[in-house]
């Protein structure tokens, strides 16, 4: 693992916690600590975080995006309903990405702050 944790700002962090609550859980990623007000962390080792930005208002990267493994084909689909369904935005359909290879199914949107996430699950 070269990776400790990686965390996206949010401009409503109660908002954006009801999002990833409800949108990683297609995921079956859980919620596993919370500080009030301020932020959560995902994943057993708290490897993802959204929460309020030391540096003021929240923007997104340009370019970054960050990818949660998926359990199935059909969670990948589920994520992007609901995220959608909570007012994330379509960066790219599930389906099958060619240019990652032939057994890459993924899905990508945007967070309500402009986030972008993947899903993704590699085919057998």
């Amino acid at each position: 693992m070269i990776l400790n944790h990686v965390s996206v700002g949010a401009s409503d962090v109660i908002k954006a916690i009801e999002f990833y609550d409800s949108v990683l859980s297609t995921l079956s990623i859980k919620r596993s600590h919370y500080i009030d007000n301020i932020a959560a962390a995902y994943g057993d080792n708290l490897e993802f975080w959204v929460g309020s930005p030391y540096e003021g208002k929240a923007t997104p990267s340009n370019g970054l995006h960050i990818a949660f493994n998926a359990p199935s084909k059909e969670s990948v689909d589920e994520f992007y309903t609901k995220a959608i369904e909570l007012g994330g935005t379509c960066e790219g359909k599930p389906g099958v990405r060619l240019e990652y290879g032939e057994n890459y199914y993924a899905a990508f949107i945007r967070d309500r702050d402009g986030n972008k996430i993947e899903a993704v699950k590699i085919l057998p």
